[in-house]
């Protein structure tokens, strides 16, 4: 697999995108940390470098908008079936709850 984005610029790039809404709600970035929950040099530092703490990131999102879109786009995917064989060999095992001991 390819990847077309590298993690820092994942980061930057969340950071612009809740620059964004906070601006677009027209809040400041005080006004963001007292809402959330989140300490203003936090926020500075998650606006500037991208780096925050997944809670924090989450306290931001339920402010200004996205969490339930997080939530869902994160969700496990379903399996794509090339037969109706291996749609009757899936009901047939239960998902596992655990990863395997290595």
């Amino acid at each position: 697999m390819i990847l077309l984005i590298t993690v820092s610029k994942a980061q930057k790039k969340l950071a612009e995108n809740i620059r964004e809404r906070r601006l677009r709600l027209g809040l400041t970035q005080e006004g963001l940390a007292d809402r959330s929950g989140v300490a203003l040099p936090t926020l500075r530092k998650f606006e500037q470098k991208g780096m925050i703490s997944l809670e924090s990131f989450l306290k931001l999102l339920l402010i200004v908008g996205g969490l339930e879109e997080i939530v869902e786009a994160i969700k496990p995917l379903k399996p794509a079936f090339s037969s109706i064989d291996e749609v009757l060999k899936e009901d047939e095992h239960p998902i596992r709850k655990r990863g395997r001991r290595k």
